[in-house]
C-alpha cells in the first residue's frame, strides 16, 4: 500500500478540551488510544474560554441541578434535547470535582470552596439574585483545564501525533467507521490510523465569519469530514454571536466581565439592557444581548465617531477586583486597544463565537443518523463530542459556561460508552482499501498544478459572504443571495491551486483543505438558515419575527450529496423529571 499504517483501540481526532477529557478516560481504563491535533494540545481553542465552566455546586447562592436544567432548556429556546440536557446538568458537579483533583486551580471563596460567578440566562430562582453557577480560575478557566488534562494525559501515557492534520474518515462497505487518514505537516507523509472506535472532537466552525473570537484553527474540519462520510449535520443555522467582542476586532471580552458586575452603556449614557431584558438586563442570554447591541447602533445611539459600537464599562469595580477576576481581560484591553479598564470603558460589538449546530449525536457521544425512518441509528464505530456535535444541549442559543461543560461531560460519556464496546471487540475489522484510496485521492488532489484562484484569497472571500449573508439578523433575500455566494465559490475552490508544493511544514495544504471544509460548512449553515421559516433563539429573522413552535420546533439535518435538508423531531422528554413545555421566553 506505501503508506504507514498504525493501530490502536481508540482514535480522537482532535486535542481540545472534549478530545482530552475523553482520552484521559480511556487512557485510564487501559485502552490505547491515539489523539491526532493539527496543533500542539495546549495550543487547541479551549485554552481561549475565559468565564467558566457550569454546576449547581450552590457555593455562592442556592441552587440545584433541577434549575440548572430549567435555564438551559429555555436558553435553548426549547430546542435542546432534554434527556441529553437533564444528563449534562446532573453530571456536572461529579465533572468539576473531577478537574478539581485533576489539578485545575479555580479561584476561590474565602472558606476554600470553589468561586461562582452569576452568568447570562441564570435565573434568579430562591430570591431576587441571580444564581451564581459557573466555576471559575479567574478569566482564564480554558486554559486552566486544557493544561491540566494534557499533564494527566502525559501521566496516562496517551500517545500523541501532534500537528498532523486528519484527512478523512475511513468506512466500510457495511458503514463501520474504521479509523482515519491523516498527514504529518512535518513532512507531508500520509498515515492511515486504524482504530475499532473513533471520536471527532475538532471544535467549531468561526473562521466562517470575518470577524469571530475563534482561532485561526477553528475550522470545522471534523463536521466536514462527517458530511463526506455521508453523516448530516445538525442545527447549523444556529450560530451564536457574542455580545461582547473588542468592536472592530472581535477578541473575547467574556460574559464574566458583566458577571462580576459589568454593565453596558450606549452613546447617551443609558444602560440599555434594562430596556430589553428588564430582570436580567445585562446578564440575560447571549442572543438577546447581541440584537439589543445590534438594534442600538442600527438606531443611531452607537457610540465613538462612526456609531458603530457601545461600550462596556468595569471601571466602578476597581483595581483590585480587575485584577484578581479580570486579568487576563485586561491585558487583552492593552494590547489590543491600548487602553485600561480599570481607568475606561470598552468599545465592545457582537462577533461571532460558538457554533450551536454539528454532527448529531445522542447523550453517550455516538453520531447518528436517519435510516428507514428512524430519527438515530448509530453510525458503528464513530462518537463526536464538543462543539463538534450536536447532542443537542444548547438548542437554538448556549448559555455562557455550558460550553466548557459539554465538553467535559460528553468527552466523558463517549468514552465510557467506547469502554463498554471494546469489552466486546477485541480485534479490528479488515481495512477497507477503496476508502484508503478515495482518501489518498482527496489528499493528492492539491498536487494538482496549473493556473488557478488563490487559496487565501477565496478563504477572505466566503468570510466576507457569510458575515454579509447571515449575520445576526436574517431575511430570506439576502440568506438566498447568499447560498448562490457560497455555491459559487465552492466551485471555483476546485479549481484552485497551490503555489507551493514543497513537503516539508507546506502549510498552504493544510489552509487548502481547511478551505474545502469550510465551504462545506457554509452550505450547511446558509441553507439550514434559509430554510427555517422562524425567529428562534440565535436565527433572528426580521420576515418571520416570532417562533413558532407548531411547525419548527424540530432539528434540521443538511446533507451534503444530496445538498439537501431533512427535519427530525426534538427530543422533549427527560430522563427521570417532567419535561418543561415551551412558553415565552423572556428575560
Amino acid at each position: 500500500m506505501g503508506v504507514t499504517v498504525r493501530k490502536f483501540d481508540a482514535l480522537i481526532i482532535g486535542a481540545g478540551g472534549a478530545g482530552l477529557r475523553a482520552a484521559l478516560q480511556l487512557a485510564n481504563a487501559e485502552a490505547s488510544v491515539a489523539v491526532v491535533s493539527k496543533v500542539f494540545p495546549t495550543r487547541s481553542h479551549t485554552v481561549a474560554a475565559q468565564g467558566g465552566v457550569n454546576a449547581a455546586l450552590a457555593n455562592v447562592l442556592p441552587d440545584s441541578w433541577h434549575w440548572h436544567m430549567y435555564d438551559t432548556v429555555k436558553g435553548s429556546d426549547w430546542l435542546g434535547d432534554q434527556d441529553a440536557i437533564e444528563y449534562m446538568c446532573r453530571a456536572a458537579p461529579k465533572v468539576v470535582y473531577e478537574l478539581e483533583h485533576f489539578g485545575v486551580p479555580f479561584s476561590r471563596l474565602d472558606n476554600g470552596n470553589i468561586y461562582q460567578r452569576a452568568f447570562g440566562g441564570q435565573s434568579q430562582h430562591f430570591g431576587k439574585e441571580q444564581a451564581a453557577r459557573t466555576c471559575a480560575a479567574a478569566d482564564r478557566t480554558g486554559h486552566a483545564i486544557l493544561h491540566s488534562l494534557y499533564q494527566q494525559n502525559i501521566r496516562a501515557k496517551t500517545h500523541f501525533f501532534d500537528e498532523y492534520f486528519a484527512v478523512d474518515l475511513l468506512k466500510d462497505e457495511e458503514g463501520y467507521v474504521l479509523g482515519a487518514l491523516a498527514f504529518e505537516i512535518l513532512t507531508g507523509e500520509p498515515i492511515v490510523i486504524e482504530a475499532k472506535t473513533t471520536l471527532l472532537a475538532t471544535g467549531g466552525v468561526g473562521q466562517l465569519f470575518r470577524t469571530c473570537t475563534n482561532a485561526l484553527i477553528n475550522t470545522g474540519d471534523g463536521m466536514s469530514m462527517a458530511l463526506r462520510a455521508g453523516i448530516p449535520l445538525q442545527d447549523m443555522e444556529f450560530f451564536q454571536f457574542h455580545p461582547t467582542g473588542i468592536a472592530g476586532r472581535g477578541m473575547l471580552i467574556t460574559e464574566g466581565a458583566r458577571g462580576e458586575g459589568g454593565y453596558l452603556l450606549n452613546a447617551d449614557g443609558e444602560r440599555f439592557m434594562e430596556r430589553y431584558a428588564p430582570n436580567a438586563k445585562d446578564l440575560a442570554s447571549r442572543d438577546v444581548v447581541s440584537r439589543a447591541i445590534y438594534t442600538e447602533v442600527k438606531e443611531g445611539r452607537g457610540c465613538g465617531p462612526e456609531k458603530d459600537y457601545v461600550l462596556l464599562q468595569l471601571t466602578h469595580l476597581g483595581r483590585d477586583k480587575i485584577m484578581q477576576r479580570l486579568p487576563g481581560i485586561r491585558e487583552t484591553c492593552i494590547t489590543f486597544l491600548g487602553l485600561d479598564p480599570i481607568d475606561h470603558p470598552i468599545p465592545i460589538y457582537p462577533t461571532a463565537h460558538y457554533t450551536m449546530g454539528g454532527i448529531p449525536t445522542n447523550r453517550f457521544g455516538q453520531v447518528v443518523v436517519p435510516v428507514k425512518d428512524t430519527p438515530e441509528d448509530p453510525v458503528p464505530g464513530l462518537y463526536a463530542a464538543g462543539e463538534a456535535a450536536c447532542v443537542s444541549v444548547h438548542g437554538a442559543n448556549r448559555l455562557g459556561g455550558n460550553s466548557l461543560l459539554d465538553i467535559l461531560v460528553f468527552g466523558r460519556a463517549a468514552a465510557n460508552h467506547i469502554i463498554d464496546v471494546l469489552e466486546h471487540n477485541r480485534y479490528h475489522r479488515p481495512l477497507h482499501q477503496p476508502a484508503v484510496d478515495a482518501a489518498l485521492e482527496r489528499f493528492h488532489r492539491w498536487d494538482r498544478k496549473g493556473d488557478g484562484e488563490h487559496v487565501d484569497q477565496l478563504r477572505q472571500e466566503l468570510r466576507k459572504v457569510m458575515e454579509a449573508h447571515c449575520g445576526v439578523f436574517r431575511t430570506e433575500e439576502v440568506m438566498a443571495e447568499g447560498v448562490a455566494k457560497v455555491k459559487a465559490i465552492a466551485e471555483r475552490v476546485k479549481d484552485a491551486v497551490l503555489r507551493d508544493h514543497s513537503k516539508v511544514f507546506n502549510t498552504a495544504r493544510v489552509e487548502a483543505m481547511e478551505l474545502e471544509n469550510l465551504v462545506d460548512c457554509a452550505l450547511a449553515t446558509v441553507q439550514s438558515a434559509l430554510g427555517r421559516k422562524e425567529s428562534r433563539g440565535a436565527h433572528s429573522r426580521i420576515d418571520y419575527p416570532d417562533r413558532d413552535d407548531t411547525h419548527w420546533l424540530k432539528h434540521t439535518l443538511y446533507f451534503k450529496h444530496s445538498d439537501s435538508l431533512d427535519y427530525k423531531p426534538v427530543r422533549t422528554k427527560p430522563m427521570t423529571v417532567e419535561s418543561f413545555p415551551p412558553k415565552v421566553r423572556v428575560y
